[in-house]
């Protein structure tokens, strides 16, 4: 295993820096490498482009968080909050409901109806007359904030005019602006402005959620059953959309790989170097990240998510366990795939039968003479001897093709 570990690291880096089992000069590595680098980011950004090609559960279900917020809320202004993000804009030149419609056309997938409905109502609430109510509130609101900055202002120098004037010290030494007497007046006309102000916030409020078309919005919120399927959609749709994520992003990727495979293939068939050099690349660029996503796929996908349930409802409070298992787990995710590249993906017998037919080299695939000994072209040995005949065979083949017998162990003779 370590040595086709070896010759498999060593055979990947030959492939990647030579053309023809001639190393490159600086020049031609540099312009590979911009060329490498060009590629790659095309890569992440069609991989990112197409991730978000699917429609995700915020997107599907975008009135979810809103409800869920709302439902969840103890505070007694959560009917006006609700109501105040309903409105998005006098300048907007798009209804909500219009925004939605976008989403649906961009993307693959629908939004949800009850959501159109949800957003239905809060086109009904955002009006002219009732922008103005806000308005309305966010001036008082302003107000209140700037006379609570004055009083703060004034009680900074509050206390050292009363020590002033305690210590008996003339108005005209002071160095506060307002003496004390004067500060007491303005903090207790500030506070009675202040209290006015909050009362008429409070009276906008109430106006605003007593009117019909919030009273409606409000009544629609409150029945859960309105809101059931979307929390059931929403979380179906949180649950598979890693998954969907990746077999979009291997849409992308497999035939890239497909592609460079076949055409490195070929120029390695008939002796291009320089396109077997930069399929090579390519292959390579297109291979990494599609492994990448496999792993963010394990780490957040469906896989991780059934684990973590199972571990959760058996391991109860002590979820630090489940890092445990994952540590285990991966590593028996990475051996598996090591071992199907091994038998299937990249399996040496195989690949020396390929090129043994077409008298070719079994490490570099050049055109040889049939009875060569050693290739010319990277000087490997070609053959091994047979334990039962002690003749010539080929390497990595299953029979001696001599006198037929089982070549159990030749491949570890690499």
């Amino acid at each position: 295993m370590l040595n086709t570990s070896r010759r498999l690291w060593n055979q990947f880096f030959r492939k990647a820096r030579k053309v023809n089992n001639e190393p490159l000069n600086k020049v031609s590595l540099i312009v590979l490498i911009v060329v490498d680098i060009f590629i790659l980011i095309n890569v992440v950004m069609g991989l990112d482009d197409i991730s978000r090609w699917y429609i995700s559960p915020s997107q599907a279900e975008p009135c979810y968080s809103q409800w869920q917020n709302y439902r969840t809320k103890t505070t007694t202004d959560k009917d006006f909050e609700i109501i105040k993000n309903s409105f998005f804009g006098i300048d907007n030149p798009l209804s909500q409901e219009q925004i939605y419609q976008q989403v649906e056309e961009r993307h693959l997938g629908k939004v949800s109806q009850t959501c159109f409905q949800y957003a239905k109502y809060q086109e009904q609430i955002n009006i002219p007359p009732n922008q103005q109510i806000i308005q309305n509130i966010e001036q008082k609101q302003i107000q209140v904030s700037q006379f609570e900055q004055s009083n703060s202002n004034i009680r900074a120098q509050y206390d050292s005019t009363l020590l002033e004037k305690i210590a008996g010290q003339s108005r005209e030494k002071s160095i506060n602006v307002v003496g004390a007497e004067k500060a007491k007046q303005e903090l207790d006309q500030n506070n009675q402005r202040i209290s006015t102000l909050k009362q008429e916030i409070t009276n906008l409020k109430n106006q605003l959620v007593t009117k019909p078309e919030s009273m409606n919005f409000l009544g629609f919120l409150q029945e859960d059953s309105n809101f059931n399927q979307v929390e059931v959609n929403y979380q179906q749709a949180s649950f598979w959309y890693p998954s969907i994520q990746l077999g979009f992003q291997s849409l992308f990727l497999v035939p890239l790989i497909l592609v460079a495979l076949s055409i490195h293939n070929f120029a390695q068939r008939r002796e291009y170097g320089l396109i077997a050099l930069i399929s090579w690349h390519l292959l390579v660029i297109f291979f990494l990240p599609l492994i990448l996503k496999i792993f963010e796929f394990l780490q957040v996908g469906v896989l991780f998510r059934f684990t973590f349930d199972i571990l959760s409802t058996l391991l109860g409070g002590l979820l630090f366990l489940i890092s445990y298992v994952y540590i285990l787990l991966i590593p028996i995710v990475g051996f598996g795939i090591i071992q199907l590249c091994q038998k299937v993906i990249l399996n040496t017998k195989a690949q020396a039968v390929r090129r043994i037919q077409d008298s070719r080299c079994i490490q570099c695939a050049k055109k040889i003479r049939t009875h060569d000994t050693y290739c010319p072209h990277c000087g490997y040995y070609q053959y091994i001897e047979c334990p039962n005949c002690h003749n010539l065979t080929y390497k990595y083949l299953s029979h001696c093709h001599q006198c037929g017998a089982f070549q159990e162990s030749s491949h570890n003779h690499a």
